[in-house]
């Protein structure tokens, strides 16, 4: 009877939570099950009696909502309203900024994975492409990083006039206004491009088609404001720049001292016109040294009471031409050696009329929660762009040079140890493509996804400096002797700009990803937190108790399937696709049911003191973020059309990225401080152990192998790169010169054994081709190919010297 009774528990609580019950449901369930415990284990009648009567209290006072909320529901509210955490009105307006899409599937603990194959798959107009295959090809053709970046410190002209006048500028501007008008994946496509040949000239095409005055006048401005704007940033002939980050305030950009004073003043010669006394500071401004409008954010007072009674208006946005009188500009910042334009803005007490204020004076005070609604277009599409277009770069030259480059007679990516960094590399740059790829799409779809821009921004700009770390590792010396034929270096310089750059990646770890997803992508935080904020008594304690209620059944039910997951290893759950890919759907959906129920557990014993948790939450936010790139990894596995060939990058990337859930969930549980909670889910989450384990030696070797040799393959792991066909370009002679050593290879071995065989003594390469070739050993058209194959990879190992003189400053 006792083996009939678990089997009865066990088939209930299965039911229960994978049908995701109700409260309502768990409270019959549990009327059937205690008794039938009770009666079995023999105990006596009074005692019986009691379990009755305690059991229909418990049933009639959890069931029967008005007694629920009379006698549970409001004291709980009130409990939860002292434990709420204070949020300050930056926070709250960020996190009502933007929209809830994938992220929430994974928070729920069971995500859909139909809705994901559904959705559409990722692809540029034939408009679109046709800007790909020739506009930015002829742009990447005119780059010449090394002139750009030591020579010039910027552009050439020509670059720049190229630039605006193909509309480079106007790519988010709607065709109305002269704009392109392109989707977010075609501008994710342009900058990865753009940025697999030169980072100088990524920033300076993404910054007017992120967060700027385009996009905020787009969302924002006033028909006239669009009217007298968009159509010269569209061409060009506006340039544009936004401040926000200054000397006092960083990531906390809350915090800008830049005031704003409502008043009446002189402008273009008439008296008494209303506007704004602005005074500012500002320093990290993308192209402000030449812009010709700048977009500025400061705090508005009105302390003269001309516009209202409320003196503080709060955060306000304003569009000021830069030729306006005390506006100064010009001055660059040089951040580590990158030449697009950067630097400080200031201005002392510049009076600007109301017409400059973005949106108008409908607008006042409402500058925050504007940025934070265009920023996630920033997060989500220009630096996971500008990332991937570097790791592709690594990728392709660090597997050509690995090939190509041999020391002991074996081409130095057959080294297990340059293999691992050759799989990093593949690995990492297939995930964050996948990554980019979805996000832009989710911007395609309409939503502004502020979370997941957030884990692009961080994950993508992490890992693209991972990619170049070992880029730089598989190339040696080459890689760090700067010079005209160095495709690495400056890329290796600049990634610490995008980490640091529209949120800090440590603040955005350990702040934003979870602690902003855990009350926007939660299907019951928000709504609580919500009937918290409810005025009207009645009203709060009803949606606080639906809210409540329904975030216990929610969480119970994530436990029971966190457990049954993990003993079955995934197993049981039923996904939408077939192997090989079968098995990693199992295993996030069995990982997002524990991701779920850890969050309700640190929610609930740490409440308001999670935010100040802010390891905890980093490592919590890792495991959704790695949730979410391996869903856009499958994704476009899927839509590449489950290609066989790629199995080795696809395997690899989900192998390390489950295994980094498994050791955030393992941070998460050694270091949580409630140690009681802390064994509860770890007995939940990993009753038999850790299983997964990092991507293995054999799969490295499959993917460094992948690397090193043309394929289909490789081809669509840097598809969308710049790549030059011009043998005297550093990267176009080594893909020259990758084909030339697979061409030559088994010539070469025919060389090698007549010399061991004796029938050939030189033993300088050139002139052993030049005594084979009289000998007969080879033919004529066998030695010219050698000749080319010694002249590219001379060229392609060999780095540049300088005179002293060229060194100098100015030289």
């Amino acid at each position: 009877m006792a083996i009939l009774i678990t089997i009865v528990v066990l088939m209930t609580l299965l039911v229960l939570a994978f049908f995701q019950a109700s409260i309502w449901s768990w409270l019959i369930a549990i009327s059937v099950m205690v008794p039938v415990i009770a009666m079995e284990s023999r105990i006596s009648g009074d005692a019986l009696q009691l379990v009755y009567i305690a059991l229909t209290v418990f049933v009639l006072v959890l069931g029967v909502p008005f007694l629920r909320r009379l006698l549970i529901s409001s004291f709980v509210l009130k409990i939860f309203r002292k434990i709420l955490p204070q949020v300050s009105q930056t926070e709250q307006e960020a996190l009502d900024a933007g929209t809830v899409w994938w992220e929430g599937e994974l928070f729920s603990g069971r995500p859909r994975w139909t809705k994901l194959l559904a959705f559409p798959k990722t692809g540029l107009s034939a408009e679109e492409q046709s800007f790909l295959d020739n506009e930015v090809e002829q742009l990447c053709a005119m780059l010449d990083d090394w002139d750009i970046t030591h020579t010039r410190h910027d552009l050439s002209p020509e670059t720049w006039q190229f630039i605006k006048d193909k509309g480079f500028f106007g790519m988010i501007i709607p065709k109305e206004y002269g704009g392109l008008e392109f989707s977010a994946q075609a501008h994710s496509a342009v900058v990865t491009k753009v940025a697999s040949r030169s980072g100088t000239a990524a920033v300076t095409v993404m910054v007017p088609n992120s967060l700027g005055p385009a996009e905020l006048l787009l969302k924002y401005g006033t028909r006239e404001q669009k009217d007298q704007y968009l159509r010269g940033l569209a061409k060009g002939t506006e340039v544009p720049c936004f401040a926000l980050t200054g000397p006092m305030a960083g990531s906390d950009a809350g915090a800008i001292p830049d005031v704003g004073i409502v008043c009446y003043g002189e402008f273009n010669g008439q008296h008494n016109v209303l506007g704004v006394r602005v005074t500012w500071e500002k320093r990290y401004i993308t192209l402000a040294p030449v812009a010709t409008l700048l977009g500025l954010a400061f705090k508005l007072y009105d302390p003269e009471h001309i516009l209202g009674a409320e003196q503080s208006r709060g955060i306000t946005l304003a569009l000021i031409p830069t030729n306006t009188p005390g506006v100064k500009i010009g001055r660059r910042h040089f951040p580590l050696n990158c030449a697009f334009q950067n630097g400080p803005t200031q201005g002392n007490d510049v009076f600007i009329p109301m017409e400059y204020i973005i949106g108008g004076m409908t607008r006042i005070g409402q500058g925050w929660r504007m940025l934070m609604e265009c920023l996630a277009a920033g997060r989500s599409i220009s630096l996971p762009a500008s990332a991937t277009g570097g790791a592709k770069l690594a990728a392709r030259t660090s597997g050509a040079y690995g090939r190509v480059r041999k020391q002991f007679h074996v081409p130095v990516g057959k080294f297990e140890g340059v293999e691992e960094a050759l799989a990093r590399i593949g690995g990492h740059a297939y995930a964050m493509d996948a990554a980019r790829k979805m996000t832009a799409l989710a911007v395609d779809l309409g939503e502004k996804p502020s979370v997941i821009s957030a884990i692009v921004k961080y994950h993508c700009t992490e890992r693209g400096r991972m990619v170049i770390n070992d880029a730089m590792d598989v190339h040696g010396g080459k890689g760090i002797c700067l010079g005209p034929d160095n495709y690495l270096g400056r890329f290796y310089q600049s990634a610490p700009i995008g980490i640091t750059v529209e949120g800090a990646n440590i603040l955005t770890r350990s702040l934003i990803i979870f602690g902003q997803g855990a009350v926007r992508a939660h299907p019951y935080v928000l709504k609580e937190i919500q009937a918290a904020s409810e005025p009207n008594h009645q009203k709060a304690v009803h949606n606080f108790d639906a809210a409540f209620f329904g975030h216990i059944s929610f969480s119970l039910s994530n436990a029971v399937r966190t457990l049954l997951y993990a003993l079955a290893n995934g197993r049981l759950i039923d996904v939408p696709t077939e192997a090989p890919t079968h098995r990693y759907y199992q295993h996030m959906t069995r990982y997002a049911a524990a991701f779920a129920f850890a969050s309700d557990i640190a929610m609930l014993s740490l409440g308001g003191a999670l935010k100040r948790r802010e390891k905890l939450s980093a490592r919590l936010g890792d495991v959704l973020s790695q949730l979410y790139i391996c869903s856009a990894t499958l994704k476009k596995f899927e839509d590449d059309g489950r290609p066989e060939a790629d199995l080795p990058l696809l395997n690899w990337a989900m192998d390390d990225a489950l295994y980094r859930i498994q050791v955030a969930f393992d941070g998460v549980l050694q270091n949580f401080p409630n140690r009681f909670f802390a064994f509860v889910m770890r007995g939940l989450i990993f009753p038999l152990g850790q299983c997964r384990r990092p991507p293995s030696d054999a799969l490295g070797h499959q993917v460094s192998t992948l690397l090193m040799q043309p394929s289909a393959a490789r081809d669509r792991l840097t598809a969308g790169m710049y790549i030059p066909t011009d043998e005297a370009d550093a990267v176009g002679a080594l893909e020259a010169s990758l084909a030339s050593t697979l061409l030559c290879e088994p010539v070469q071995a025919e060389l090698e054994k007549a010399r061991k065989a004796g029938a050939l003594q030189s033993r300088d390469e050139m002139k052993l081709v030049a005594e084979a070739r009289e000998k007969g050993v080879i033919n004529a058209e066998q030695s010219v190919q050698l000749e080319r194959d010694f002249a590219l990879r001379r060229k392609v190992i060999m780095v540049d010297d300088f005179d002293p003189a060229q060194l100098r400053v100015g030289a």
